[in-house]
């Protein structure tokens, strides 16, 4: 995840550099990991920063992910002196670039792959009480898989979304990703694709748990090919779109765009 992140960090920074004449910086941050949110603000504060556009890499809402950052964002300006103008970023799950990035990176795969491959949009899970309490969390998830499908004029049968990485007794998001590919291979489809589009990079809960654990327990269940699609990650299309994302939060925090001719 951080070779990744890192990676998307200096791309999106020499995207943006042209158009911010007086100058940009791009830090990165993690809500549960090293560099933490509160280091990123701080060297944002060193810097001299005074506007700041706060960008979840999470494409889908939910109170777990986006406003626990906001929420991180908060607790590290409480006890600050002055605080910057700050925006945030509340989701990207149905931008038409976003999807259309996606879209692409299916077909790719899907291209070399057998005739009849089914598709499954696996999407990190929640507590099924977050939902019920309002998060919209797996609506939005369902929005993104369908609009994704629809590029890809896939056909009802063709795909499915399912949820992954429950932990406890607790009911989660269902149906789950690891018990819909042992069905489906019990059902004799014997070739899946499996895409997370709530990861905006790959990491454990895509390289370990998806394309190791998920494809054990498809192929261990009687499947016989099984293709994992790797997350946007640094890609140029997922670059730009995330470009262009800030350009919109932030046109009138920036100047006339340098020449590049």
């Amino acid at each position: 995840m951080l070779t990744h992140s890192q990676a998307q960090r200096n791309a999106l920074a020499v995207n943006l550099a042209p158009y911010f004449p007086s100058g940009v910086r791009v830090e990165l941050a993690m809500r549960y990991g090293s560099p933490s949110v509160a280091s990123g603000l701080t060297r944002l504060s060193a810097a001299g920063v005074q506007k700041v556009l706060v960008l979840p890499m999470y494409p889908q809402y939910s109170a777990s992910t986006v406003a626990s950052t906001f929420d991180a964002v908060a607790k590290t300006m409480r006890d600050t002196r002055v605080i910057p103008e700050l925006r945030f970023v509340n989701g990207y799950h149905g931008r038409a670039d976003y999807v259309a990035a996606l879209a692409a990176s299916v077909r790719q795969k899907l291209e070399s792959a057998p005739v009849g491959t089914r598709l499954l949009f696996s999407f990190h899970g929640l507590p099924q009480r977050y939902v019920d309490n309002g998060d919209p969390y797996q609506s939005q998830c369902q929005a993104t898989a369908q609009a994704v499908a629809r590029i890809l004029d896939l056909q009802p049968g063709q795909w499915a979304v399912a949820y992954q990485s429950r932990v406890g007794r607790e009911e989660w998001l269902r149906p789950y990703t690891d018990e819909t590919l042992e069905q489906w291979a019990r059902e004799d489809v014997t070739s899946v694709a499996v895409v997370c589009p709530g990861f905006s990079a790959d990491c454990l809960e895509t390289l370990d748990e998806i394309d190791r654990e998920a494809r054990e327990a498809y192929l261990n269940a009687g499947g016989k090919a099984f293709r994992y699609i790797p997350a946007l990650n640094a890609g140029a299309a997922h670059i730009e779109m995330l470009s262009e994302l800030v350009l919109e939060r932030t046109l009138d925090w920036r100047g006339a765009p340098e020449s590049t001719e």
